[in-house]
């Protein structure tokens, strides 16, 4: 790694906690008492299935005392399958509202001024309306369609007249598997697509196997039950079995013998065959959405001037650290220069909430000249923690302005002597102990070739602090293996790995993860797990976080 960064890393150290307000300054816990629950607003994602049939919410209804059965055929079925309802023993020519039971499922945060911790999921249960039909002059009917795309499991379907359910059945949509393509070298990305994820807990998630081996999660909260993601094929060349199945985290695997035996999964096997395809390290990015939630990090009205009539902007609102943006700030009421001030903070989870935990603090970005009321400043990102920071305008203890930046996560770079590129994020490990090997983690020299059993490192820079993104799953082979954490190291990551499975190429993918460790809240299932449908499943991205998958290869030689 080029010293240059080292030197810079250990300046940033020393300028944290210099210029931030008092009224921001001290200790923050990890651990509120009584979290503030939020339920999140899904963003809007493209391609997600809206409400299924009419879309319209069914208005509350009585049930009768006398409540007939409707005839569903067939009763059961997978997504786009026809079927037909048919009721009688109505009155003649009398309208008839058809319901189908649905839910909205989202997930829980509690979103504060220096953190986000994740507090699990919500489910709201109503009926929407299937179809409006009247009754032909033998007071019966019949209704074709097909099942939507929507949760699996048990649909309770009503027929209502004046606003009585007088008849009632139910349709079991089940689960499909499909994986694309079926073939291809090691890593070649598979799609995978499984349907009739239920609403509730216990049939909400799904685990993918890749040959016996935990890969990860799939949920599908704002996708209506349909889970989609990639993985990479890998080695050894040959049949390899990909297996998808009910899971809260882990494999439920008697599902059958269950009380929600419709939430069985399938296999499907893929071959790894000879071939190349581009292993160059990569970062693939999740769907940029517009936030439904405007609770960012760092950004609080603590030490602001009421009275500033200042606005500031950037023309950059996202990047790497050691980016640059311009910040333009206009309605500048006085005169001189004005500091500029990166908020940030420091500290850990590991020892809350018995002492200290992280705390606000800030680096100093440089000063600035105002001229007629507003200044304008090239500023440098600094070399520290990931996700929602922001920068603020300072005229002496006084906030004028401020305005939010995201760090995004990014690979570190190995270079030699002379500042040829080695590697991307990949490197031996040394075990020395000297102030710059252990500022580094321990990562050595950049190389993506190592022999069996032999350690190695990943690092990265940008990683954040709160429960959405401060800490990244590793899979090996699309096993999962453990996580690393960016907080206490201000956003540099140093995962270190051993060599294995043989000679030959060796894919490692790094997945968001939702960190439940500390602090803990009940009921936040998924956990410490990585998370695969994190593009479009993710409950950052209604706060605007862009946590990513990250992709890495090595190759084992003799």
């Amino acid at each position: 790694m080029k010293s240059d960064t080292m030197r810079r890393r250990r300046l940033l150290v020393a300028a944290v906690g210099a210029l931030l307000p008092l009224t921001l300054l001290g200790s923050v816990g990890a651990d509120a008492s009584t979290p503030a629950v939020t339920t999140l607003t899904a963003p809007t994602l493209p391609g997600l299935a809206a409400l299924p049939f009419t879309g319209i919410t069914a208005a509350p209804a009585s049930v009768s005392p006398t409540m007939g059965n409707l005839t569903l055929t067939p009763y059961s079925g997978v997504e786009g399958t026809p079927f037909t309802i048919s009721g009688a023993g109505l009155a003649a020519n009398t309208s008839v509202e058809l319901t189908w039971s649905t839910a909205n499922v989202s997930w829980n945060v509690d979103a504060e001024p220096n953190t986000v911790n994740y507090l699990g999921r919500a489910q709201s249960n109503f009926n929407v309306v299937l179809a409006n039909v009247t009754t032909d002059a033998s007071g019966a009917f019949s209704v074709k369609t097909t099942v939507p795309v929507d949760f699996g499991g048990t649909h309770d379907i009503y027929a209502v007249v004046n606003g009585v359910e007088v008849l009632h059945g139910g349709f079991e949509v089940f689960r499909t598997l499909s994986v694309s393509p079926k073939s291809g070298p090691i890593g070649t990305p598979i799609t995978i697509t499984y349907t009739g994820i239920g609403a509730s807990l216990y049939t909400g998630g799904a685990s993918v196997l890749w040959d016996n081996k935990f890969t990860g999660e799939m949920m599908a909260n704002w996708t209506r039950g349909t889970a989609t993601t990639t993985i990479r094929a890998a080695g050894p060349l040959g049949r390899h079995l990909i297996q998808v199945g009910d899971g809260i985290g882990v494999l439920y695997m008697n599902i059958i013998q269950s009380p929600v035996p419709y939430a069985n999964g399938d296999a499907v096997t893929f071959t790894t065959t000879p071939g190349k395809v581009n292993l160059t390290p990569s970062i693939v990015w999740p769907t940029k959405v517009t936030p439904t939630l405007n609770q960012v990090t760092t950004l609080s009205n603590a030490g602001l001037d009421p009275a500033s009539t200042a606005v500031a902007s950037l023309s950059v609102a996202s990047g790497p650290v050691l980016s640059k943006t311009n910040v333009s700030v206009t309605g500048l009421s006085g005169t001189g220069t004005d500091q500029l001030v990166w908020s940030t903070v420091v500290g850990s989870r590991v020892n809350c909430p018995t002492s200290s935990c992280w705390a606000f603090q800030s680096v100093n970005l440089g000063s600035a000249a105002i001229v007629n009321g507003a200044l304008n400043a090239s500023v440098t990102i600094p070399d520290g923690l990931g996700g929602w920071h922001v920068i603020q305008v300072m005229n002496g203890s006084n906030i004028e302005a401020q305005v939010p930046f995201y760090v995004m996560e990014s690979i570190v770079p190995f270079y030699n002597k002379a500042g040829k590129l080695l590697s991307m994020g990949i490197a031996t490990s040394t075990k020395s102990t000297s102030a710059d090997a252990l500022a580094a983690g321990q990562s050595g020299v950049g190389t993506y070739t190592f022999k069996q059993g032999q350690e190695f490192t990943i690092s990265l820079k940008g990683v954040g602090w709160t429960q959405l993104d401060n800490t990244l799953a590793v899979d090996y082979d699309n096993s999962f293996i453990g996580y690393g954490c960016g907080f206490n190291s201000q956003g540099y990551t140093v995962i270190h790995l051993y060599a294995t499975g043989g000679v030959g190429t060796h894919i490692i993918d790094l997945y968001p993860q939702l960190y439940t460790n500390q602090p803990s809240f009940s009921s936040t299932p998924y956990g410490m797990l990585p998370v695969l449908t994190y593009a479009r499943d993710f409950p950052g991205l209604a706060l605007g976080y862009q946590v990513p998958s990250i992709k890495f290869a090595i190759t084992i030689v003799k």
